[in-house]
């Protein structure tokens, strides 16, 4: 875990194992959004099938809210979506990206995180933790992006459609036939 680029010098150094809690790729064929869509669209959709997306998640998350409110100086903000993890003890925002990871995106991140640490999280809570769920990702954009963020992040891609049944077959197919893997593997 120590030396994952997908998430940032943060999270690699909490000493929990991480690697049960938050996936690298989510399927949310669930959702049956059409392409393209937006994040209000992939926002409506997970909120319409909770059940589902919690379950893609994993255990130990509880949903707070969808657009929640935090107010800073006189400007308001709202993060797409907000959960608790009983396990990690700490809020966990999933920030939504309909387009491809950009670094840029982190800034408004970290601000969410900074803020839910200063004004909502309780004293007992570990710091927040940031997600950002994005369309698509270039990881070593991700690797770069995260190498100096201070904040406890990591980006996730997710997927609205798993590839053709078909083109996987295919695709086991040539690997068998190339060699690249073996037919009959040894017996332990």
């Amino acid at each position: 875990m120590i030396g994952n680029p997908k998430l940032s010098t943060a999270l690699r150094e909490i000493n929990r194992d991480l690697t049960n809690t938050f996936k690298d790729s989510y399927v949310f064929e669930f959702l049956n959004l059409p392409e393209p869509h937006n994040e209000r669209d992939l926002q409506r959709g997970l909120i319409k099938q909770m059940k589902n997306f919690i379950l893609e998640l994993g255990k130990d998350f509880l949903f707070i809210g969808e657009e929640y409110k935090l107010q800073v100086g006189n400007s308001d903000f709202y993060i797409d979506l907000l959960f608790y993890h009983r396990g990690l003890q700490c809020l966990v925002v999933f920030e939504l990206k309909a387009d491809k990871f950009k670094p840029d995106h982190l800034g408004q991140l970290n601000f969410y995180l900074e803020a839910l640490d200063r004004d909502v999280k309780k004293p007992n809570e570990n710091p927040s933790m940031g997600v950002l769920l994005c369309k698509d990702k270039d990881s070593e954009v991700v690797e770069y992006a995260l190498s100096r963020s201070l904040s406890p992040t990591m980006v996730s891609e997710y997927k609205t459609q798993l590839p053709d049944k078909k083109l996987l077959q295919r695709k086991l197919h040539e690997l068998f036939d190339n060699g690249t893997i073996d037919k009959h593997p040894p017996r332990t």
